[in-house]
């Protein structure tokens, strides 16, 4: 019915029918009639392309508005991820789809696999609370398969937790981190509802639990667990978070980051040089 005033589509109701009819049939117009104007307003935008490796972190960016026409209780919903991929916000809602909040979209990264490869149409369309398609716009992931590791990298091994084989000032600039561990799928979605769980005890202000369930979530091999980690110690993205009050540590910060780069982790390079050598 878009492109027709709403004076118009009053002027269907039959002027014979009952009083509660026409209520009834007057009330289900205006609600449509908002429905095409809120339709009609409201956009969505992603890029075309999306290019990465396996096991890496992507920015995913999605770009939603304007906000003042956005229906309250309004989320993006994404479909068409490879099998295992996951969002750094939202929830898994089934194989391959996530529902995000809006506030959480300008930040919005894809962690990828080791065992991804190929491209993935992904459909990402705004949804209102009662499951009405807003605004819709699709885009491509393209994976190509990582390149072999230098000799230098291979031999690298597995730091522990708190202690880093790579200080920041040997990782040559620009490298590849090393291969991520292997994980199973039931062992990397409990990491990533150990992360989940996480950024929810870090909104309300639980620190040290975020902190624990941070490092189950590195133990078992998932680095945006010790990049998660590492962010609780880092001046710069504590300021990101708008987590005040929390004492910044170079030292721990950069340790996981270097725990991150060798689990896997192409993002934690940057940050350790953004916190520079020892």
């Amino acid at each position: 019915m878009t492109g027709v005033t709403l004076a118009q589509r009053l002027g269907w109701i039959p002027p014979d029918a009952p009083l509660g009819a026409r209520v009834l049939l007057a009330t289900a117009i205006i609600l449509a009639s908002f429905a095409d104007v809120v339709s009609a307003q409201t956009n969505i935008t992603v890029a075309p392309t999306v290019s990465a490796a396996p096991a890496t972190e992507v920015p995913f960016p999605i770009r939603v508005g304007p906000q003042g026409t956005l229906p309250r209780g309004s989320f993006v919903r994404v479909r068409g991820l490879p099998p295992m991929a996951a969002l750094s916000a939202g929830h898994s809602i089934a194989p391959g789809a996530w529902a995000i909040p809006i506030g959480a979209l300008p930040r919005l990264k894809i962690t990828l696999p080791v065992t991804a490869e190929g491209r993935s149409e992904i459909s990402v369309m705004l949804v209102s609370i009662d499951g009405s398609v807003l605004a819709e716009a699709v885009s491509a992931l393209v994976v190509a398969a990582a390149p072999p590791s230098s000799d230098a990298l291979a031999k690298v091994a597995p730091a522990s937790i708190l202690r880093a084989d790579v200080p920041a000032q040997q990782l040559p600039k620009g490298s590849a981190p090393p291969a991520a561990p292997l994980l199973t799928a039931d062992e990397r979605d409990r990491a990533l509802r150990l992360v989940e769980k996480g950024h929810e005890q870090l909104i309300k202000g639980g620190i040290a639990q975020a902190r624990l369930l941070y490092e189950r979530a590195a133990n078992t091999g998932l680095a945006l667990g010790a990049m998660a980690m590492a962010a609780t110690y880092d001046a710069n993205e504590l300021d990101r978070l708008n987590l005040f009050g929390l004492k910044p540590d170079g030292d721990t910060a950069r340790r996981w980051y270097e725990r991150a780069w060798q689990l896997g982790a192409a993002d934690a390079e940057q940050r350790l040089r953004r916190l520079g050598a020892h």
